[in-house]
């Protein structure tokens, strides 16, 4: 059976797949890759299934052996990969001989790296998914992040894995981007028209604190006049809640199941993936957007991701 030895595991490195959906009623929130536009494409590269299990890095890459040879792909944010001394393309498979060492380094771009490797990633599931669930020490492997010595298996790899590459338009159109679309949230009556214009006109900025759980954001303050309280209710991935001090905080993967502050705004299905790619400092700015368009543009993303004579060249 092929492995993977971590050699150093970078500043953030788990296994992920697409993350274990259905269980918010019972408190587990979803986990799985924070962009799982480029978790599917960098699988798809490399002939796996769409939610295969693959690593997912943050900020700073690790180095990784193949002893038995491996084909992987990346996809994401651009690292810097480099094999055995040869800098390769991200978007497109690449064989690594017996032994072969995968280098990469700081982020060039976006937030996040996926490495994607034919086979997939095997570890033990929990509530029918693989992803590391940071927050409670589930999933992935023993539920935590990446360490130096580790040593992962791989799963059986295609018989035949075709030389292509993401086709640069679709690229364009998948591409992060700091404008996030989203549409009113449960609570948005409860801000003046003064706060909601603050929020659709100001940028903000991702802060140092922000996580797998949520980005949260500097800029105006937006509180309001009752102070925020109200009954806990289900909060959703991409859910825009103020806090009492009037921070901004978008839900992300690893968010609580529930909440009690008021959500401004929601980002849209076709966004969420971009929220996965912003680092500390980035600006963002909102666009508010109706759910029949939200509806559309979603559609549109999956008929693309479906679509092998649009997505590769």
């Amino acid at each position: 059976m092929s492995s993977l030895i971590v050699e150093t595991p970078g500043l953030l490195t788990t296994v992920q797949d697409l993350g274990r959906l259905g269980y918010g009623p019972l408190g587990v929130s979803p986990s799985g890759a924070a962009d799982p536009v480029a978790l599917r494409l960098g699988n798809l590269l490399v002939a796996n299934p769409p939610g295969a299990a693959a690593l997912e890095m943050t900020l700073v890459g690790g180095t990784f052996v193949f002893p038995e040879g491996a084909v992987i792909a990346l996809a994401g944010a651009d690292f810097g990969p480099i094999v055995n001394g040869r800098v390769i393309d991200m978007w497109m498979p690449h064989a690594v001989p017996a032994g072969g060492r995968l280098n990469l380094g700081a982020t060039k771009n976006y937030a996040r790296c996926y490495l994607a490797i034919a086979g997939g990633i095997r570890v033990d599931s929990f509530l029918g998914s693989a992803a590391t669930h940071l927050l409670s020490g589930l999933g992935g492997l023993q539920g935590r992040a990446l360490r130096r010595g580790d040593v992962l298996q791989l799963g059986r790899a295609a018989r035949h894995i075709s030389q292509k590459r993401a086709s640069p338009a679709a690229l364009n159109i998948l591409r992060p981007h700091q404008n996030l679309r989203v549409t009113d949230g449960p609570q948005v009556d409860r801000f003046s028209e003064q706060l909601k214009h603050a929020f659709y006109r100001t940028p903000f900025r991702v802060s140092e604190q922000s996580d797998r759980l949520g980005l949260r954001l500097d800029g105006p303050r937006l509180s309001i006049d009752d102070g925020g309280e109200m009954i806990t209710e289900g909060v959703t991935l991409g859910a825009v809640q103020i806090t009492p001090s009037g921070q901004p905080i978008i839900l992300g993967v690893e968010q609580q199941t529930s909440g009690g502050y008021p959500k401004i705004a929601n980002v849209i299905g076709a966004d969420l993936h971009r929220l996965g790619q912003l680092r500390p400092r980035d600006e963002v700015r909102f666009e508010r957007t109706s759910l029949a368009v939200a509806r559309s543009l979603w559609i549109d993303q999956e008929r693309l991701l479906s679509n092998p004579a649009q997505l590769f060249v």
